[in-house]
This record gives C-alpha cells, structure tokens and sequence, in this order.
C-alpha cells in the first residue's frame, strides 16, 4: 500500500488509474487490492472503476507526507518512470499538457528534457493565450536552464525562452515594465551573440516597443534600424516588416507622419511573406494596420483612418487571437475618441474591457476607465466622467507607460474646462506640454497648445493665445498634419476675426479649406467651411489659392 501511495504523491494529488498500473507495473489483481487498502484507509478517495477510477488525496498535507518519505534518489527515479510512462502510453497527455512531464522531468533531474517541455508548454499556452501560465512556464524553463553548462546550445534556448518571455510580459504585466525590457534586453544580446539567428528576430521588434511606450524613441530607433538594416543585408522578410512596423509607430508618436504612413504601408505590403508562426504573441499586421490609421488621421484622411482601424480589429478576430484583438481595439478607441464619434467609442471600450479582464492585460485594463469616463463627459455626465477618467490615468501610469499621457491628460483638462474649473485644466495641459518636451511625444502636440491657448483665451489673454494658436498651426505644418492644421487655422482665423483683422482671417483659412473639398465631412471641416463663408462675404478685394 505504502508504494503506491508515494506513487500517487509523485504523480500529484489526483492520480489515475491507468497510469499509476503503467508506473507501478503490479499485476492487476494485486494492484487493485492494494488500492481497496489505500482508499479503505480514508488516505485517498476513490471516484470510478477500474481501469477508468482516479483516486484523489483527501488532504494535501496527506500528499506531502507520502512525497516526503522517498529517499532523494528513489524519488529522482519515480519522477522519471512518470514521466516516461505519460510519453509511452498518453500521448494524449503529452499534447495537451506537456506542462506535466517538464515537472516530472525537473523533479527527476532530468535538465535538458524538463527544458524541452517547458517551452513546449509555453508555447501552448501563448497559443491558447493562457499568458499567465505561459510566463510562469518560459520562467521555469529559464530556471532549469540555469543547471547547464553555458554552452552555444544552452544560449540558443535561453534566447528562444527570453525572446518569448518578454513578449508574454508585454502582455501580462506591461511592455513598459523592467520586467520586459530585462526579457528583451537579454534576447537582444544573445541574438547578437549566437551570429544573429532569424527566427528571433521579433526580439528586437519587442525592444523597439519596450522604449517606445517609455518615451524612450530614440532608443526605440535603434533596434527598428537594425531589424531594416539587417533585413536589407540577408533578404529577410520577418526583419523588413518588424523593422518596418516598429520604425513606422515611433515616427508616429514623433510627429513625422507621412513617413510613419510609408513604413507602415511597406510593411503591410511585405507581412504576406512572413509566417505566422515565426512571431510571438503579437502580430505586426495589426499594430501596423491600427497605427497607419492614426498616422491617417492626423495627415487629414479621417475616413481612412477608421477603415485601417476597422480592419485591424476584423483582422484580429480572423486570427482569434486576443493580445492583437486587445491592441486593434486599444488604438481604435483613440481613434474614435478623436473623431468624435462616441457611440462606436462606447461599443468598442465595452469590447475591450471584456477582452482585458478575460486574460489579465493589465495595460489595456487601465486604458478602458479613460474612454468610459471621456464618453460620460461627451453625454454631459461630467462628474462621473471626470471621475472615471482620474481612476484611468492614475491606472495607467502604474503600467510604466509614458506615451499617451499627454492625450488622456488633454481629455482630463477639457472635462475640467467644461465645468469652468479653469485653472486646474489649465496646470493639466502644462503638465502635458512639458511631457511632450520631456518625450519628444509630439503627435498631439499641436492640438495641446490650441487648447492652452483656448484657456488663455477665455482667461482675457488674447494675445498670449493668439501666440500659441500660431505656434499650434506652425508645428502642424511642419509635421504636415492637415487635421491639426485644420483645426488651428480655424480657432486662430476665429481670433482674428474677432480683432478685425478679417482679411488676414479669411487669408489665413483659405488654402486649408482647400484641402478637404471631398471625402472630409467632419465637424471641423464644417465649422471651418461655415467660418470662411462668412469672411468671403466681406467686401474687400482679396486673392485666393484656388
């Protein structure tokens, strides 16, 4: 009776039947009569019969207690014929929970074949996008690897382990956090040092990311840089798009937006020649489609923009795969929450907050309060909404991440304006406009300092408004951001006009209004059509562009 119950204890705290014959190797009838024992012990129960019964310890310490009676070696040995029992007579187990026999391979001693499972395991459950257990089980992988001599064969594993670490923890904790940047700072040297193998690649894609979402971009440049650069050199086609994905965002985020759309565009072009199952947990498909449609928006294509991020979230769901999903919906709710429409914003902050809590992505979780609490505002709950959007931003700082910050700091600010709390939107937006001189984050930088200058102006500050309105209108020309430029030429023309220098307002809004003659139907198109049609009533003789 006593072997059997170490046995059972070695295999877990629930043991089947079937295996606990192929470890013991007892003739049946004599394994069956040691079992009645065991069970008539009040030790284990016993749901079933024979060959289909599986026996459960009642208590875990009863478990423990038997474990702990097995010399050092004998339990190494038992560990052992476990595991090979699984691999000889339950294939079945094998597949689907590899996780077992890299645990029984670990308590045997057994390094190498514990390892092999482990990564098994964690690739199973990123496909399942189980990233919990993943992490904890490329964790494990790592630990055993430790017990090997540091030879190029361990480092290719450790690579393999850390590449696909970082990417779990991009997801689980945060890709801002130590945490990832550690996985992939470690992936990145191992890469470099085992002569640069191309299945890895996605480590420096990671890398990218890691120091983008800190604010860190020309860092970020760098390992964008050397994906292209190596891309170019070996004909690799997973490096050309990551390279061309990671370049493309950073260059959103910075401003640039016409060569952000043309990286972003090159690596849709390419992603068709990568296959999907060299890439870990993300898939640069998604993230170039949804960041192309920010890069959109802000040149002035808004329509587009929300066809990309629309194709994004339907290209996520044809993959089923929930990190991408969690990113395609995390970038459409900024784009929604730009264009204004809060009905869709609604409707997808509910997806995303389903989505989020369902695995744990702690990132996507803090962003939902922000959206919820901006659409409050917009329906004129603004208390709540206020509320709602403090709660996010205070969330989503804990994730490290600094990009964003400025907008949904912006969001927050408006709030306060539209309650007539003045000067705490006005310290908000200065909080703002100095993180993006801290960051170098300047996608909204133009929208930031037309809104300081709205305060300013409903302060009696004109002409310090009428500064930033023009400072507002130069950085969107120089990014070539026609929406920005819109928008500015717009409040600024209004200002103007208002001192009476309608002439140089009406100047100053034609060839912006001459952009959007088709295919821009949105409120500042609107308002900025009705604004000009007025100044062009004025009598005065003026020349016009178009």
């Amino acid at each position: 009776m006593r072997p059997l119950a170490q046995i059972g204890a070695a295999i877990g705290r629930q043991f089947p039947y079937a295996l606990l014959r192929a470890v013991s190797r007892l003739p049946e009838v004599e394994l069956q009569s040691a079992l009645a024992r065991l069970v008539a012990s009040e030790l284990v129960s016993q749901r079933g019969v024979p060959p289909d019964a599986v026996y459960t310890f009642k208590h875990a310490l009863v478990q423990d207690a038997a474990h702990g009676t097995l010399l050092r070696d004998a339990r190494r040995q038992l560990h052992a014929q476990i595991a090979e029992a699984f691999e000889s007579t339950f294939p079945e187990i094998v597949e689907s929970h590899p996780e077992l026999l890299a645990q029984h391979y670990a308590e045997a001693g057994l390094v190498e074949k514990s390892v092999t499972y482990w990564g098994k395991a964690g690739h199973s459950s990123v496909a399942r996008s189980a990233i919990a257990e993943a992490a904890a089980q490329f964790q494990k992988g790592l630990d055993q690897l430790a017990l090997l001599p540091d030879t190029p064969g361990r480092q290719r594993q450790e690579l393999e382990f850390y590449s696909a670490l970082g990417a779990v923890y991009q997801v689980l904790i945060a890709t801002a956090a130590q945490e990832t940047g550690y996985a992939f700072g470690r992936a990145r040297e191992l890469w470099e040092r085992l002569g640069s193998p191309p299945e890895f690649v996605q480590a420096l894609y990671g890398q990218s990311r890691y120091h983008r979402l800190r604010g860190e971009f020309d860092l970020a440049q760098r390992p964008a840089e050397d994906l292209l650069r190596w891309g170019n050199e070996r004909n690799g086609s997973a490096a050309l798009v990551l390279g061309h994905s990671a370049f493309g965002t950073t260059l959103m985020f910075v401003g640039q937006f016409a060569q952000s759309r043309s990286h972003l565009e090159e690596a849709l072009a390419l992603d068709d020649l990568v296959p999907r199952d060299s890439l870990v947990v993300r898939h640069p498909q998604v993230d170039s489609l949804a960041y192309l449609g920010m890069s959109l928006f802000c040149l002035g294509f808004p329509d587009q923009a929300v066809e990309r991020c629309n194709a994004a979230r339907a290209e996520s769901r044809r993959l089923a795969h929930l990190p991408s999903l969690a990113v395609s919906l995390a970038i459409g709710t900024r784009l929604l929450s730009l264009v204004g429409d809060y009905a869709a914003l609604d409707e997808w902050t509910d997806e995303l907050v389903t989505v989020a809590a369902e695995r744990g992505f702690l990132h996507w979780s803090a962003m939902a309060p922000i959206y919820r609490g901006w659409v409050k505002v917009k329906s004129g709950d603004v208390t709540d909404g206020i509320c709602l959007l403090r709660r996010g931003l205070d969330a989503f700082r804990l994730t490290w991440t600094k990009v964003h910050v400025p907008y949904f700091t912006a969001l927050l600010a408006t709030a306060f304006d539209i309650v007539g709390r003045i000067e705490e939107a006005s310290t908000l937006l200065d909080d703002a406009l100095q993180m993006v001189d801290r960051t170098g984050e300047r996608w909204f930088a133009a929208e930031l300092n037309r809104l300081k200058g709205q305060l300013l102006l409903r302060q009696g500050q004109p002409e310090a408004a009428e500064e930033l309105y023009r400072k507002a209108l130069a950085i969107a020309r120089d990014q070539e951001a026609k929406l920005w430029e819109l928008r500015a030429a717009a409040t600024l023309a209004r200002l103007l006009r208002d001192k009476g220098r309608r002439v140089e307002a009406r100047n100053l809004l034609a060839p912006v209004y001459g952009w959007f003659t088709e295919g821009f139907d949105t409120r500042d198109l609107k308002e900025a059509k009705a604004l000009f049609d007025e100044l062009a009533a004025l009598p005065e003789r003026t020349t016009f562009p178009f």
